[in-house]
């Protein structure tokens, strides 16, 4: 069966800021409180989570995790809300555009079926 499938990215120029992948570290990293936690949870070492946090915070210029040091209980990571703000804005894109490809999309898919 063909699907038509899109990705969404956020760029500034040629640079990409954020995606699925960084979208959903950010949420768990709301979730949990820690960026060790949400890699884990994403399957990436820390060292990717921070990477990607740090490239996302370079481009914009702006803070999107505040840290407390850990100490005998660990620390803490928490989203700004520019990164809640930054979630929040990418989710509603994705569902526009997963609107435009599953209602207005669709039909062409149908006509490449009819020709295989």
């Amino acid at each position: 069966m063909i699907e038509v499938r899109s990705k969404v990215w956020f760029t500034i120029g040629d640079n990409p800021i954020m995606g699925k992948g960084r979208r959903d570290l950010l949420a768990y990293i709301n979730r949990f409180g820690s960026i060790s936690a949400a890699s884990r949870e994403m399957g990436i070492s820390y060292r990717k989570a921070w990477s990607s946090i740090q490239v996302m915070e370079e481009y914009l210029g702006r803070r999107l995790i505040m840290r407390a040091r850990g100490g005998r209980g660990g620390g803490a990571a928490f989203l700004t809300e520019v990164a809640k703000d930054l979630i929040a804005t990418y989710d509603r894109v994705v569902g526009g555009v997963s609107d435009f490809v599953d209602h207005r999309l669709k039909d062409v898919v149908k006509v490449q079926k009819e020709f295989h």
